[in-house]
């Protein structure tokens, strides 16, 4: 019984030891890039043509950032215009997806197979890219007016099917008990269904506000330039086009053509888009990690 006791305790010293070892390649597999993209950013753009990309900056320089930084009004306006966004799109588009999954996953909610027939069909076939932007432009007239950019991510098929499974976890004697004392469903949803659905919640939330704070493609869509401040993605990326034109531009500037950054540039737009987001993911990472293990065991 000893040595099949220590026998039990080396095999699990060893599954122990590859576990933590095989999380810990796969983890700097993840932290490093953001180090060679930070490192890169504060880097000179000839000390990366000659030494290429660096964990540790060479030759430090904030040149990239300057040029970014020489219209801050713009880029704090892009900041807020984001920040806005995310915040009143997460909260709206979580409350309409949480009231959707919830509803859909009720036996006694009528025609829910139907509905969701619906949803899933919406997520594999689309009418394509014109006929969604005359919708937006012609019939909503949305054009240059950031509702275009909110209200197409406020609901995600794939996110109702997710909310959907999370919320089958919550006991359906909840439901019952709140009839029994008299509450409506809205009521029983606030107050009884919410507070269980926190790691659905965290985990859908987060989806949704990457989501917002990553867009670019709709505000390239909808924002002309008669919309003085654009979301951040895509105000990063007009700077880095109006600074690749210069660059291929014979006209001078005041900036010599040579010395204007490629690469460098190109880190600091992606430290700038990213570093917020990043440090808000900590804040939520346990109630994410129960989400996604109660979605996983949930069919």
């Amino acid at each position: 019984m000893k040595k099949n006791k220590i026998g039990l305790d080396r095999t699990d010293f060893i599954i122990r030891g590859v576990t933590y070892a095989i999380g810990s390649i796969g983890a700097l597999a993840c932290v490093i890039p953001f180090l060679l993209i930070l490192a890169s950013s504060f880097s000179s753009e000839d000390a990366i043509r000659r030494t290429g990309f660096t964990i540790w900056p060479a030759d430090f320089s904030t040149y990239s950032y300057s040029l970014i930084l020489r219209t801050p009004k713009q880029l704090v306006g892009a900041y807020i215009v984001t920040i806005l966004l995310t915040l009143i799109g997460t909260a709206v588009g979580l409350f309409i997806v949480a009231m959707t999954g919830y509803a859909l996953q009720r036996a006694d909610f009528p025609f829910r197979n139907a509905i969701m027939f619906f949803i899933y069909f919406s997520s594999l076939f689309s009418a394509g890219l014109v006929p969604f932007y005359i919708v937006m432009t012609q019939a909503y007239h949305l054009r240059d007016s950031y509702l275009a950019i909110l209200i197409p991510l406020l609901m995600n098929p794939w996110l109702i099917v997710l909310m959907k499974n999370f919320a089958k976890s919550v006991p359906h004697e909840i439901t019952e008990s709140g009839k029994i004392d008299g509450a409506g469903d809205f009521a029983i949803f606030t107050r009884l269904i919410v507070p269980m659905l926190t790691p659905a919640l965290a985990t859908i939330g987060l989806f949704i506000a990457i989501g917002y704070w990553n867009e670019w493609y709709y505000s390239s869509l909808f924002l002309t330039s008669n919309v003085e401040y654009r979301p951040l993605q895509y105000q990063l990326y007009r700077v880095i086009n109006q600074i690749a034109a210069l660059r291929n531009t014979v006209a001078g500037s005041v900036v010599t053509i040579t010395n204007i950054p490629a690469e460098t540039l190109k880190m600091a737009t992606a430290v700038l888009a990213t570093g917020p987001i990043i440090l808000f993911y900590p804040f939520v990472q346990k109630y994410f990690v129960a989400g996604v293990t109660v979605g996983a065991v949930k069919g």
